[in-house]
């Protein structure tokens, strides 16, 4: 496996960051393994642990019990966990062996705490991606409110 600094460094949500950033956001992580046909997160339970950065292996998406998403090494899940307790919006379950990195949120707010300059990155980032996948709803003619 690669370095944890390299894994963070695939996921768009750290892009903007340093080398250095990226070694002291990685102390928060922690490496979890899920066995095939694991639920990783559930739709609509509360957040849980967080966020996660998959390593190895493959993960279906599923909302309303419909498969909607593909998630394999570098994609990521539960970045909203990170800032907000609030209930996951789909289940994720592994789709045979997975390595995943995870934070916690309380480990997030922890390192948010002591480096409000990388955070401030990382919520502008986050907003980044929200529009666009708001966007992209839009464009799809599935706009929320």
């Amino acid at each position: 496996m690669a370095s944890l600094v390299d894994e963070l460094k695939k996921v768009p949500l750290f892009s903007g960051l340093s080398q250095r950033q990226l070694k002291k956001l990685g102390r928060g992580f922690k490496e979890r393994q899920f066995k095939a046909g694991t639920s990783v997160v559930r739709q609509g339970q509360m957040s849980g642990v967080g966020f996660f950065v998959i390593t190895e292996g493959e993960a279906y998406v599923s909302v309303d019990g419909s498969e909607v998403a593909r998630l394999g090494p570098g994609d990521h899940f539960g970045e909203l966990a990170l800032i907000s307790e609030r209930v996951r919006s789909a289940t994720v379950t592994a789709a045979g062996p997975l390595n995943c990195l995870v934070m916690a949120f309380w480990d997030f707010r922890e390192f948010a705490k002591e480096n409000p300059d990388v955070t401030w990155k990382l919520l502008q980032h986050l907003v980044e991606l929200l529009t666009q996948e708001r966007n992209k709803r839009a464009q799809a003619g599935l706009q929320t409110s």
